[in-house]
């Protein structure tokens, strides 16, 4: 029986390589020589094909709540999502907290073990897995915050995040209010640095959440009343933040810096920048790796 061909993507003006399907939105970078990189994008292209209904084939039991018993899930991307959120598991949390960083991971798995590559990412909407060989980095743009930029307009980077190979970084996750998923906490961003994109991933999640404080000026609603469809039901999201007077600031910014250093401590990530209201906090390995421009 004759396999369909790959899907053909989109080739950007910077030369990277655009998959898209439903809410999956990955950009894709594979350096080495040309052929190696045919290659990749290939894989990359094989990977993606039929990703998304492999994960709705599971989506019950990925927008289950964790608990002490293991999900009966058996795709790998399904099971890596679980992996990732199985740490939090004492609080509220399904495995959707990982879906990004998990198809990253995967479509890069492919990329990599198709051919021999220098340097390589796949982006998923701000949670990025990369590749780097011997003597390789990459520098990654860090948003203030993960809103989208205006239309027409090229999203600025504040600062960037230096991943040197000989670095156990491999994963870098973006979460926070303004990003594509609703939020418990009021940072503006936070981006963790782990040594994979699924943890990462969960890891922001939890530390975005993390940075919070009770105040008339926080705006909150049920989730499930901005998205019925959402796996938050109707636990309280921010939609709103107000006026805060400094001292507020420094206390949720606290809050989620005692949460990243936990979980730092843990050896469950390797670094975060924690960004609210004009104000910076770096933790663990993003002290050194971050550069301000």
């Amino acid at each position: 029986m004759r396999q369909s061909p790959p899907l053909a993507g989109r080739r950007l003006s910077s030369g990277r390589l655009h998959l898209n399907e439903g809410p999956i939105d990955l950009i894709i970078r594979a350096e080495g020589e040309a052929a190696a990189v045919r290659r990749a994008e290939d894989a990359a292209r094989c990977r993606f094909d039929g990703l998304l209904a492999e994960l709705v084939a599971e989506l019950e039991w990925l927008r289950h709540q964790l608990d002490d018993t293991y999900p009966p899930l058996k795709g790998p991307i399904a099971r890596r999502m679980a992996d990732a959120a199985w740490p939090y598991r004492e609080v509220f949390v399904t495995p959707m907290v990982a879906v990004a960083g998990a198809v990253a991971e995967a479509v890069l798995a492919a990329m990599v073990e198709a051919t021999p590559l220098r340097r390589a990412f796949v982006n998923n909407g701000g949670d990025i897995a990369l590749h780097l060989a011997a003597g390789e980095h990459l520098d990654i743009g860090i948003m203030r915050s993960p809103e989208q930029p205006e239309k027409g307009k090229a999203a600025t980077p504040r600062a960037f995040a230096r991943i040197d190979w000989a670095s156990p970084v491999r994963g870098v996750a973006t979460s926070g209010r303004h990003g594509r998923s609703f939020s418990l906490g009021i940072a503006d961003a936070v981006t963790v640095l782990a040594r994979r994109a699924a943890d990462a991933d969960a890891a922001a999640t939890m530390i975005a959440n993390a940075v919070d404080i009770e105040d008339p000026s926080i705006e909150r609603r049920p989730a499930r009343e901005l998205d019925p469809d959402n796996d938050l039901g109707k636990i309280p999201v921010v939609v709103g933040v107000g006026a805060l007077d400094e001292e507020k600031i420094a206390t949720a910014l606290s809050s989620g810096r005692r949460c990243a250093e936990e979980l730092i401590g843990k050896g469950w990530i390797e670094g975060a920048l924690i960004s609210f209201a004009g104000r910076w906090e770096s933790v663990g390995a993003a002290k050194d790796a971050l550069a301000r421009r």
